[in-house]
C-alpha cells in the first residue's frame, strides 16, 4: 500500500477523532461531514463531498443517483453514519463504492458512539501487496 494512501488514512482517523472530541455524538451525519472536510482541508487534503458515483452497466455509464460521502485526494472514500451500530449493509455499501471507483481504501465512520475509536472501521478492497494490517476473517 502506498505511503500516500496510508498518510491520507492516518489523516482521516486523526481528523475524525478531533471532530468527535469537539462535537460528541448526537448530530446528523452532514454536520460531522462538513467539519471533517474542514479539518482535512486544513491538512492540505483535497476533499470532495457528495461525489456522483455512476454505474457502468451493459457498456453504458448510468447515473443511478449514488453519491460517495467523501473522496479524499482521489484515493480514499469516507462514508459517514450516525447510527446505533454499523450493519453488514453499510460495509457492503462502501466495498461496492470502492469497487465502482476502482479504489482500495475506505473508512466507514459511525459518529454516534461515545468514543470515536469505536466508530472507525477501515475497509480495504482488492489490495495487492503487503499491508501492516491483518486480514479480517468473516
Amino acid at each position: 500500500m502506498s505511503q500516500d494512501l496510508e498518510a491520507v488514512g492516518s489523516d482521516v482517523v486523526d481528523c475524525a477523532i478531533k471532530v468527535h472530541q469537539a462535537l460528541g455524538p448526537g448530530l446528523l451525519e452532514s454536520g460531522y461531514q462538513f467539519c471533517l472536510a474542514h479539518e482535512l482541508r486544513k491538512r492540505n487534503r483535497r476533499v470532495f463531498t457528495e461525489v456522483t458515483l455512476p454505474i457502468v452497466y451493459d457498456g453504458q455509464t448510468l447515473d443511478a443517483g449514488y453519491r460517495v460521502d467523501m473522496l479524499i485526494d482521489d484515493l480514499v472514500i469516507v462514508e459517514n453514519k450516525a447510527v446505533e451500530s454499523i450493519l453488514p449493509i453499510h460495509e457492503a455499501q462502501i466495498i461496492t463504492y470502492l469497487k465502482l471507483r476502482n479504489l482500495h481504501l475506505g473508512y466507514l465512520l459511525n459518529w454516534n458512539v461515545k468514543l470515536m475509536k469505536y466508530g472507525i472501521r477501515r475497509v480495504v478492497y482488492n489490495l495487492t501487496g503487503p499491508t501492516p494490517y491483518p486480514s479480517r476473517k468473516s
